[in-house]
């Protein structure tokens, strides 16, 4: 499902599931996992996918066949997955393969740096086009990567950007071929890990003080209401039109 190897003191995480390495119960309890795990032993994190699909976000199709009572349990797990990756206390660098959509690319953009392939990936939230609201800590990672500038864009526009118009807009960083990605972030985690860990965990905790607090504030009722989007029929339908209409014609 996810694939440690080591770079040193750098662990590299590579998600190998499914195709697309969708969004569900079991990815989201195993990055939760391994990223407490990996807490006091590893430097620095590199997250990665295979083939052209770094993650197209949460697997629809599991959440419509599961309904309600698969999305009572799915949704706080995403909720900690994306939770896991923001507030690492080491350094986390996305290598974007390919594809980052929707969910997967709230993943990406809890990392501290994002490096992606030059082609053939596009990154990009979508879920108002599916007919879903964010979870109150998505929400929050989405705002502290975007050039603030283009945050009401990406966010109602819905739409999916190509590396240059990504990184415009503040989605990634740096932009290389596709077979130097997984190199390029492992040699921007090292950078990261060079510097004092008390001092760099201190300044991501400053860094996302507002995001925290925030969500020590309204996250609860927000994640609520949420809940109640996502459970409701209409939604649901939305969701499996969506799915009719993309997913299974691709």
């Amino acid at each position: 499902m996810i694939e440690l190897d080591w770079r040193g003191r750098i662990a590299v995480l590579t998600m190998k599931y499914g195709k697309a390495n969708a969004l569900d119960i079991a990815l989201c309890n195993e990055i939760v996992r391994l990223f407490g795990e990996l807490r006091n032993t590893a430097e620095a994190i590199v997250l990665t996918g295979q083939g052209k699909i770094f993650s197209a976000g949460v697997d629809l199709i599991r959440a419509t066949d599961g309904g309600g009572e698969y999305l009572r349990e799915f949704l706080p797990l995403l909720s900690k997955a994306f939770d896991a990756v923001f507030f690492h206390p080491r350094p986390v660098v996305a290598a974007l393969n390919g594809h980052a959509i929707a969910g997967g690319c709230v993943l990406a953009c809890a990392a501290d740096r994002r490096v992606m392939a030059s082609e053939p990936g596009r990154i990009g939230v979508t879920e108002l086009l599916v007919g879903v609201p964010f979870p109150a800590v998505a929400f929050e990672i989405m705002r502290a990567a975007a050039a603030p500038q283009h945050f009401a864009e990406i966010m109602f526009g819905a739409a999916t950007y190509p590396p240059n118009e990504a990184r415009e807009r503040g989605l990634i960083h740096d932009i290389v071929a596709p077979e130097r990605v997984v190199g390029h972030a492992i040699a921007a985690a090292e950078t990261l890990s060079a510097l004092s860990p008390a001092a760099f965990a201190l300044t991501k905790v400053q860094s996302r003080q507002a995001a925290q607090e925030r969500l020590q504030r309204s996250g609860t009722s927000i994640d609520a209401a949420v809940r109640e989007i996502w459970l409701a029929p209409d939604t649901l339908k939305r969701m499996r039109d969506y799915v009719a209409r993309t997913l299974k014609r691709s």
